[in-house]
């Protein structure tokens, strides 16, 4: 089952293709989702109350890397994208190598991007070209006091 939700871009270009033409509004979101934690679980929820179909690109091992620094990820590319497709909320995901998703945005061209509220709309990776396609660039609020980098703290602190 959660092998059916990981696709390569090119399986998902053609899926969102016929998914657009029955009318379906296809909704992409991105991250690390490093130890996932219910801010997380929320927050794809959120995202996915946006349209129809939710596409989560993950980042890999050496994009979070690149982003979070060598001890990151904890958790490693394959398991996460595994659990990620585990969620209920979630359709599809695929994996990025990039430090940011721009290239797969414009790989699979969705019709609404979401990022959560601590971004600034105008500062959304591929916010611009989401918006040139008559898409919709829009944000779903995070809970407080959920973060990874917190719950890394926590756990260091209490061993």
């Amino acid at each position: 089952m959660l092998e059916k939700k990981i696709k390569s871009i090119k399986v998902l270009k053609a899926i969102i293709s016929r998914l657009k033409k029955s009318g379906r509004k296809i909704v992409f979101t991105n991250g690390c989702f490093d130890l996932l934690h219910y801010g997380h679980v929320k927050y794809l929820q959120d995202a996915k109350g946006k349209g129809d179909i939710l596409i989560v690109a993950l980042n890999s091992d050496s994009s979070v890397r690149r982003i979070k620094g060598k001890n990151r990820p904890l958790v490693c590319q394959q398991d996460r994208v595994r659990v990620i497709a585990g969620l209920e909320s979630v359709d599809y995901v695929v994996l990025f190598k990039e430090n940011t998703p721009l290239e797969t945005i414009k790989q699979l061209k969705p019709d609404i991007l979401i990022k959560g509220a601590d971004w600034k709309k105008c500062d959304i990776v591929g916010a611009d070209f989401i918006k040139s396609h008559k898409g919709e660039v829009g944000t779903v609020p995070l809970l407080k006091n959920r973060s990874t980098s917190n719950l890394i703290k926590k756990i260091a602190k209490s061993f």
